[in-house]
């Protein structure tokens, strides 16, 4: 029965075919994996397809990150044609979390002295310790002796997180024959190992100190290639170093979350006074390429949607404060939803894909001190007497353009035509004073007596116009 297994792995090796490595690509990996990763990593595996690359090694030290960029990445790599090797590299490196997946997935896993990977279990479940725990053990832990490092999953939702990323962790290191146990034990408990006790758990394929040592070791070594074995042949194998391009910056920039905060706020600012102030057009464009940006950098990003309409809200509210004043109850209360909703914005734990805490301050503050000083204006301006409109006409003087008929009449106030009434009679040219305003008419009465030859005057037209 032994002898079967030794034709098989005899017949694997005569039918293998090695590659011949004109150059061995080396693709950085550090800090969080995030959308910007994904994107380039996937572009440069495609491109290494295209140039037929002898071999890619992603040097990595990553804390972890998103799991929807990790999956990505390790799908470019499940279907790339080109072998891939992932080194955990230099010394002090990690691959911890998501850079697990990424290191099983990889067709040749290789780790630095002094480096170390595993705690792959998602991050939003904490793990908890001691007896009282028990319960909420996973099965794949139940019969072990260290089941006081097991995680705890308390809620179906967390349940099924964790049976999620073990059957995926599980099937990447089945693919290459790596150490499933473990793999299984790197999310159920959180597990890590260095680089010694990786390669004795079988969790590594080697150590390597540095990439040249990587490919002095990884020659002629066989590995499996969408289900073929291949020999790999890096003597003499150029290496190349890539550098990322300008469109991995910019993603990496725009994806940060302050960022994408800012540039989502500065866009409905911008546009808000515009719409206060149009004609301008630079607040405008600004503000809409911004929003259009934030906006675009929050879809690629594990958004919390009600973090996002409280936000919304706020800034709605304080809008109307500004429009209608409520005396602060609108502009506090859209601050209130303001800030919660920036605390609530992002729906992960991992520290690279927070909103700083200190922007959010500066924000809130920025909204109080906005409603405060709105308050304090409405204040001043209702302590004040009235300087334009209509009430203002009431005390002010007015020239009489010509003798009032039958109580009526035409006057001149600040340059305009106003249709008077007067219980007195007035006459041309004398000057009266505005009593009342109602609607379209004016109710005046003289400022001193009438001249008594212009009244006689008037008597003698009306006699006069009596005998006709």
């Amino acid at each position: 029965m032994k002898i079967f297994p030794a034709c098989l792995l005899l017949i694997s090796v005569l039918f293998s075919y090695p590659t011949t490595a004109k150059e061995v690509w080396v693709i950085p990996i550090e800090g969080a994996i995030g959308p910007a990763s994904s994107d380039y990593i996937s572009r440069e595996l495609d491109f290494a397809n295209e140039q037929k690359v002898g071999l890619v090694i992603l040097q990595m030290d990553t804390p972890g990150g998103l799991d929807s960029a990790m999956r990505g990445i390790i799908s470019a790599i499940t279907a790339s044609v080109v072998p891939v090797a992932t080194w955990v590299g230099p010394s002090g490196a990690r691959a911890a979390s998501a850079g697990t997946y990424i290191l099983l997935a990889s067709h040749l896993a290789v780790m630095a002295n002094a480096t170390n990977l595993g705690a792959a279990t998602p991050v939003s479940i904490a793990i908890q310790g001691g007896p009282e725990s028990a319960p909420e053990q996973t099965p794949s832990s139940k019969n072990s002796k260290e089941n006081d490092k097991a995680v705890s999953a308390g809620t179906t939702h967390e349940k099924k997180a964790i049976n999620d990323a073990a059957a995926y962790i599980k099937g990447l290191a089945r693919l290459h024959g790596r150490n499933e146990k473990w793999a299984e034990k790197a999310v159920t408990e959180a597990a890590s190992l260095d680089a010694q006790e990786a390669l004795a758990e079988n969790v590594i394929d080697f150590i390597a100190d540095d990439v040249a040592q990587l490919i002095k070791l990884a020659d002629q070594r066989q590995v499996k290639l969408n289900g073929q074995l291949v020999v790999l042949a890096l003597e003499d194998a150029q290496l190349i170093t890539r550098i990322p391009d300008w469109r991995f910056t910019f993603l990496a920039t725009l994806t940060n979350p302050n960022i994408a905060y800012i540039l989502m706020l500065i866009g409905i600012y911008g546009l808000l006074f515009e719409f206060y102030n149009p004609g301008v057009g630079l607040p405008g464009v600004l503000g809409g390429i911004c929003l259009l940006l934030g906006l675009y950098a929050l879809q690629m990003l594990p958004v919390n949607y009600a973090g996002l309409g409280l936000i919304l809200l706020g800034i709605a509210l304080l809008i109307a404060e500004a429009l209608s004043p409520s005396f602060g109850v609108l502009g506090f209360g859209g601050s209130v939803s303001f800030v919660l909703g920036s605390v609530f914005l992002m729906d992960s734990t991992l520290p690279a894909f927070q909103i700083a805490k200190p922007l959010i301050a500066g924000f809130a503050l920025t909204s109080f001190l906005f409603t405060f000083v709105t308050i304090t204006l409405l204040l001043k301006i209702r302590r004040k007497k009235v300087t334009t409109g209509v009430d203002c006409m009431v005390g002010q003087l007015a020239t009489v353009i010509d003798d009032f008929d039958s109580g009526q009449g035409w006057v001149e106030v600040g340059g305009e035509r106003w249709q008077a009434r007067s219980s007195t009679p007035v006459y041309a040219a004398q000057q009266v004073c505005i009593e009342q305003v109602s609607g379209l008419w004016l109710q005046v009465s003289p400022v001193c007596a009438p001249d008594k030859e212009k009244i006689n005057e008037s008597i003698n037209k009306e006699q006069n116009h009596d005998d006709l």
